[in-house]
C-alpha cells in the first residue's frame, strides 16, 4: 500500500464533506479547547480556590495517579483539537474551490466508467466491486474544472485510488458533450 495514497485518502474525507466538516470542527473546537487548556487539580482547581477564599479546610489532596491521568487526558484533547483544526482548514479550502486532494487523485487514479444520479456517483472497479459514493453540491468531486456541468444518467470517467476507492474524482476533461 502506498503511504501517499493513504494520506490523500485521509485528507479527502474532510475535503469531500467540506460543508459538514466546517460546522462540526468549528463547534467541537470550542469544547475541545476548553478541555485541553484547563488547569489540572492542585492550586488551579476552582474548588480549591473557593475553599481558600472561604477559609474552609482543604479537601484531600489529589493523588499523583489522578494528576498524571488528567495530564494524559489534556494531551488527548489537544491532539483532537489539532485534528479538528486541520479538518476545519481543509473544509474551508475545499469550500473556496482549492483542489486539496483532487489533483493527486486525478493524476494517480485509475480510470473507470461510472454514472451520476443526483449527488451520487456509481462506479465499478475491475475487481467487480461497485461503489456508490456522494459527490455533494458544496464540494463536488470534479477535477480539473470544479464548476463543470454533469449530465444525469450519462456515463462519466471516474478516477479513484486503487487501494482506497472512496477517494475519487470525476474527470471533467472527458465529459460527454
Amino acid at each position: 500500500m502506498n503511504i501517499m495514497d493513504t494520506l490523500i485518502w485521509l485528507v479527502n474525507f474532510p475535503v469531500s464533506h467540506a460543508y459538514a466538516m466546517v460546522f462540526i470542527a468549528g463547534f467541537s473546537l470550542m469544547g475541545l479547547a476548553g478541555f485541553a487548556f484547563r488547569g489540572v487539580g492542585g492550586t488551579s482547581s476552582r474548588l480549591t480556590a473557593v475553599r481558600e477564599r472561604e477559609g474552609l479546610p482543604e479537601a484531600g489532596r489529589t493523588g499523583g495517579l489522578c494528576v498524571a491521568a488528567a495530564r494524559v487526558q489534556r494531551l488527548g484533547f489537544r491532539v483532537l483539537a489539532v485534528i479538528m483544526l486541520a479538518g476545519l482548514v481543509l473544509g474551508i479550502l475545499a469550500l473556496t474551490g482549492v483542489p486539496v486532494s483532487r489533483g493527486y487523485i486525478h493524476d494517480h487514479g485509475v480510470p473507470t466508467t461510472g454514472t451520476v444520479d443526483g449527488d451520487w456517483v456509481t462506479f465499478s472497479t475491475p475487481g467487480g466491486e461497485t461503489y456508490t459514493l456522494e459527490s455533494n453540491f458544496f464540494s463536488p468531486a470534479l477535477h480539473p474544472d470544479s464548476s463543470a456541468w454533469l449530465p444525469s444518467d450519462a456515463p462519466v470517467v471516474v478516477r479513484y485510488l486503487p487501494a482506497h476507492p472512496q477517494a475519487f474524482v470525476i474527470d471533467t476533461t472527458q465529459l460527454p458533450e
